[in-house]
């Protein structure tokens, strides 16, 4: 099958396209997926370039082009555990099921599917551990891949395939620092509002009621408003004296770096701040003062509840929610596209297409 290898920790050049690659093969209690689309996300990035290991102190524009030559592979992936390469990336993966498993009814074979993004069922669904797909194990920049039967959910949806593809990332974040927050009738300012995840924070928090306040560029700050955010205010600006001390209820953060503080200070007493990405840098200067004065909560969100993206599948079928996608782009054309996201000038996501196979006999293959 057609594939995208990551070789190891660094720059584009790390991303191999192939043609030659082995269809998986679905374990016990897996399905096989025949990818129609699989998006871009800051993960993909960081773990190619090493971005987690505590070595690196900057953003991940940084390293996103080149990678960083002070890492150390030992703690450079997400999880704090080495990477085995070659790995296949893709954490959005939309498609459908081809192919089953031991313990898998056959009755599967052709559902229209999403696969959850953090995966529990190799980590025997203990509570705080999971796996993101595409990085632990290999995921869906590829023709196929094998996932979790219990974690590939069918979903009943007219929308396109790239369109279903941006949804697993970016929206269960969002969704899940939300529900960590415990978000409702409330003033919610979201950071990076034109990124995947925050674009998806503002339409989610509305879905909740919130009153939302987007933190973006001037020059998108008209598509942030017309996918829901009540107000934007540039992201160049003095947030603080923007915006007023004690004026937010929550804070939906994805930017982290010399921000925090100020954000910090954003909240009203009693307020949460729910932290799930740091693109502009991993450490942020803050008053310990502001927090305990304030009675303030600070949650770190990257594991999830199963409910996260099971909510997020009734929000697809009912039409709740509508992904914004920017550009598609050719599987083989994947250094393109990631430099094009690194570029920060669209809105919403960037998706990837594999080349089309007949499922039935990729390559000469029998599944």
């Amino acid at each position: 099958m057609a594939a995208v290898l990551l070789t190891g920790h660094g720059g584009l050049e790390k991303l191999e396209y192939r043609t030659d690659v082995a269809v998986p093969l679905p374990g016990d209690g897996e399905v096989l997926i025949q990818v129609a689309a699989a998006a871009i996300n800051n993960t993909d990035i960081n773990t190619r370039i090493g971005w987690y290991s505590k070595a690196v102190d900057s953003g991940t524009n940084a390293g996103g082009a080149a990678g960083f030559a002070e890492i150390t592979d030992s703690d450079a992936a997400w999880s704090g555990e080495a990477l085995t390469f070659p790995r296949i990336q893709g954490a959005d993966v939309a498609g459908r099921i081809v192919a089953v498993g031991a313990g898998v009814p056959e009755e599967r074979i052709g559902e229209r599917v999403l696969v959850r993004n953090m995966l529990r069922t190799y980590v025997g669904y203990r509570p705080y551990e999971c796996w993101t797909f595409g990085s632990e194990c290999d995921g869906g920049f590829a023709q196929f891949a094998a996932a979790p039967a219990r974690e590939t959910y069918a979903v009943n949806s007219d929308w396109s395939d790239a369109g279903l593809a941006a949804i697993p990332c970016a929206y269960s974040t969002a969704e899940n620092m939300l529900h960590r927050a415990g978000v409702g009738a409330e003033c919610v300012l979201v950071t990076g509002a034109s990124g995947g995840v925050g674009l998806a924070a503002v339409q989610l928090a509305k879905r909740r009621g919130a009153t939302v306040t987007a933190v973006c560029s001037a020059e998108k700050a008209e598509q942030v408003r017309a996918e829901g955010a009540d107000r934007t205010v540039d992201r160049g600006s003095d947030l603080v004296a923007e915006l007023g001390s004690n004026s937010f209820d929550v804070v939906i953060d994805m930017v982290g770096g010399s921000q925090a503080g100020q954000l910090l200070e954003l909240l009203r007493s009693g307020g949460r701040y729910a932290i799930a990405g740091a693109i502009s840098g991993p450490l942020a200067q803050i008053d310990l003062r502001t927090i305990y004065l304030k009675d303030l909560s600070l949650l770190g969100c990257t594991f999830q509840e199963d409910e996260v993206f099971e909510n997020l599948i009734g929000y697809i079928e009912a039409n709740g929610i509508h992904p914004v996608v920017s550009k598609t782009y050719p599987l083989a054309d994947i250094a393109r596209a990631q430099e094009d996201f690194l570029s920060k000038k669209h809105t919403g996501k960037l998706v990837l297409i594999p080349p089309a196979v007949n499922a039935a006999n990729p390559n000469g293959t029998e599944i």
